[in-house]
């Protein structure tokens, strides 16, 4: 077998993996389930289920399999996220108007484009190969939105359902452990390398990852483990919600005028007790479970009272490498594996650091440039995979990205301090 046979058989059988569990994730869903938006930062699990499949249909099967014809010429209008080399589009908000097509339709038209991506992969060259296999990634990060969207819609409904039952093994609300006390990771700081070096298909890595650059840090430390809901119920009741000299002055005016008193799905009972809304339904607030869903902003008022700070994107990248994913750590189910010191696989850590190009950044030629490049601005990056990002789609260089004031994604922090 040569080189691109290889990479042919390595590609299919990521692509069949990756479009098999995004069914599996959906299948606990009614055609309403599917449909509704609960706001206009969320998307309908039908949507991903579409948008994913409109990818590999319009970047590979349009582009380079020949005599193509579209499952449905009206549906790229409805399925394009943000491509304006693609031309127009339905508006963000409005997806959630989309009763039809219907589910039903939508994993018929999966099916089809899975067919017609399958006889048509051994005919395409190296280049295109890395074409699916950025579809098949982007397409893990869309599992992972899947799951936070429907849990924000569901937590809008009186009836609060859960997506799966309590002792569903996919479910990532595992009871916690007894919580350590924190030890500091210190480093030396110095002349360090950071970013993805290209090294095969098996690596993959998005293009904000890269290139791979030196930068000079200060001598620093970092905590071992997250925040915990048990330290953030400390900072709820020393008054961390109603002192302004912890937080970032957009924060402040976020916290007033949103009425924000603890994280996102967090309620509290008439006799002090708190829960908090998971995709397995309401459960109580476990004190040893890493707090998530907060804010930027929560996350560094936090840090201001704690007496630390966040941690910068090339402080946390130098400090979970030993731990990475990418050095043989096991998977343990159809989530990320929780290693032991939680830098993957418990919640995305918010780090000090805007969401900017590194030195030497390139934005790609044509529509899929438009993936990351344009996003560089007003966002914070943040690191390590929660526990509903996929198996394999977790690495010490990857940058996720949201504005500060989001936190309906599995969003945390850990801590660092200056000094060795």
């Amino acid at each position: 077998m040569n080189a691109v046979q290889h990479d042919c058989e390595f590609i299919r059988a990521l692509f069949v993996r990756v479009r098999t569990f995004t069914e599996e994730l959906a299948r606990p869903l009614t055609d309403a389930d599917a449909t509704i938006q609960s706001m206009a930062d969320a998307s309908p699990a039908k949507w991903h289920l579409a948008h994913t499949t409109w990818f590999f249909e319009t970047f590979i099967l349009r582009a380079h399999a020949p005599g193509y014809r579209l499952h449905q010429p009206s549906w790229p209008y409805l399925f394009n996220s943000y491509y304006e080399a693609e031309g127009n589009r339905l508006a963000r908000p409005a997806r959630g108007m989309l009763s039809r097509p219907t589910l039903a339709e939508i994993l018929d038209y999966r099916q089809a484009v899975n067919a017609a991506l399958l006889e048509a992969l051994p005919t395409f060259s190296p280049q295109v190969l890395m074409l699916v296999q950025l579809g098949c990634h982007h397409e893990q990060q869309h599992q992972e939105l899947l799951l936070t969207d429907i849990l924000h819609a569901f937590s809008c409904n009186p009836l609060e359902p859960a997506l799966w039952s309590h002792d569903e093994p996919q479910t990532p609300d595992d009871p916690g452990e007894e919580t350590p006390p924190i030890d500091w990771i210190s480093s030396p700081g110095g002349l360090v390398d950071i970013g993805h070096a290209p090294s095969g298909a098996s690596k993959f890595a998005f293009d904000c990852e890269g290139p791979r650059h030196k930068t000079y840090l200060e001598p620093f430390r970092v905590a071992d483990r997250l925040v915990t809901n048990g330290e953030w119920l400390e900072f709820i009741a020393d008054g961390g919600y109603r002192d302004p000299r912890l937080w970032l002055s957009d924060g402040w005016t976020w916290v007033q005028r949103e009425a924000i008193e603890a994280p996102l799905y967090w309620r509290q009972s008439d006799n002090g007790q708190w829960t908090r809304f998971t995709l397995a339904g309401r459960r109580p607030v476990e004190p040893s479970q890493p707090v998530t869903h907060i804010s930027l902003y929560e996350a560094d008022a936090f840090a201001s009272w704690a007496g630390a700070r966040l941690p910068t994107e090339a402080e946390w990248e130098i400090s979970a490498a030993p731990f990475s994913p990418e050095r043989g750590q096991a998977a343990t189910g159809p989530f990320t594996a929780k290693d032991a010191r939680g830098f993957f696989g418990r919640v995305w850590q918010w780090t000090g650091s805007a969401y900017r190009p590194y030195p030497g950044f390139r934005i790609a030629d044509g529509a899929i440039g438009e993936y990351n490049g344009k996003f560089m601005s007003g966002q914070f990056v943040l690191r390590g995979a929660s526990h509903a990002t996929p198996c394999g789609h977790s690495r010490a260089t990857y940058r996720n990205f949201f504005y500060p004031h989001h936190r309906w994604q599995f969003t945390g922090l850990r801590l660092a301090r200056d000094g060795a």
